[in-house]
């Protein structure tokens, strides 16, 4: 009754997942924690559980407006796996305070990062508008893995560059790290990696994050699966929710501006990191 009740945040986190392509897994574990009743551990592998269903769902209306790069968000995905593992190692050996006080300190770094992405969008001298306006004559090639019009030439030629193989496996890495200590998606990191690294427009690297993160999720939850039974009772309700708010945010994703929206995600992150901050460290003392 209790994770029924705390269902409706996973609106939330679907919504995030949708539109912003990732930032919405870092609330399932404080909501899990202090709305739902579980310890930390369980928290992360009730995460994985509902990270992984909602950004798999949520491709679909991604790959159908054409901003799914599978072929790029698959390597980017493999190279984070040998991190997964081991980020889901360290989290089994974890004292569960001191994870959520780790985890609070995410929710900031994840929260300036979104912060900055959300000021960047409202400043190229391009006119304001929805995220489509990035991708002027964007007809999607054929060619997976290749961004469109003009851009998909520097993509390739990047994709041959030892410089950008190393980035790509450097931020795999850093994300399944992520993705197995935490219990989070890691989108906050993948998409600028996707923008910076293979010349992703946003509504590509978006798009493409999803994959990316159902790759990470479920190579970091089966080594959980090992450890312990999932409560699927508090797994469906909040996955029931979030499916509905992913499909929401992946509309919004086509018709809306996201700065807005991130910048009240931002806020909302850092209200959480702080009481997760506080709870957790009046536990330690």
């Amino acid at each position: 009754m209790r994770a029924l009740l705390a269902s409706p945040l996973g609106l939330l986190i679907g919504i995030s997942l949708g539109a912003l392509g990732g930032g919405g897994s870092i609330l399932a574990v404080p909501a899990l924690v202090y709305a739902a009743g579980q310890s930390p551990k369980q928290a992360t592998t009730t995460s994985l559980v509902l990270v992984a269903l909602t950004a798999l769902i949520g491709i679909a209306p991604h790959w159908r407006a054409g901003r799914v790069r599978f072929v790029a968000g698959t390597i980017f995905g493999l190279a984070g796996i040998g991190g997964s593992l081991l980020g889901s190692h360290w989290n089994k050996a974890a004292d569960p305070d001191v994870l959520l006080l780790a985890f609070s300190g995410l929710m900031l770094v994840a929260a300036y990062a979104m912060w900055r992405r959300a000021s960047k969008a409202t400043t190229p001298s391009t006119s304001a508008g929805s995220p489509s306006d990035d991708t002027p004559d964007d007809t999607p090639d054929d060619t997976p893995g290749t961004a469109p019009g003009a851009g998909g030439a520097a993509v390739t030629a990047r994709h041959i560059d030892p410089g950008t193989i190393v980035k790509v496996v450097v931020a795999g890495t850093v994300v399944g790290l992520l993705t197995g200590f935490f219990g989070v998606g890691g989108g906050f990191v993948i998409v600028p990696a996707l923008v910076l690294a293979l010349g992703f427009t946003m509504a590509e690297a978006v798009g493409t994050s999803l994959l990316v993160i159902t790759i990470n999720s479920v190579v970091a939850l089966s080594t959980r699966l090992q450890a312990g039974s999932i409560e699927w009772g508090t797994v469906i309700p909040f996955t029931i929710a979030s499916m509905i708010g992913v499909v929401i945010g992946s509309r919004l994703a086509s018709t809306r501006d996201s700065s807005s929206l991130q910048r009240w995600f931002v806020g909302l992150l850092v209200v959480v990191a702080v009481y997760t901050a506080v709870r957790s460290a009046l536990a330690l003392s």
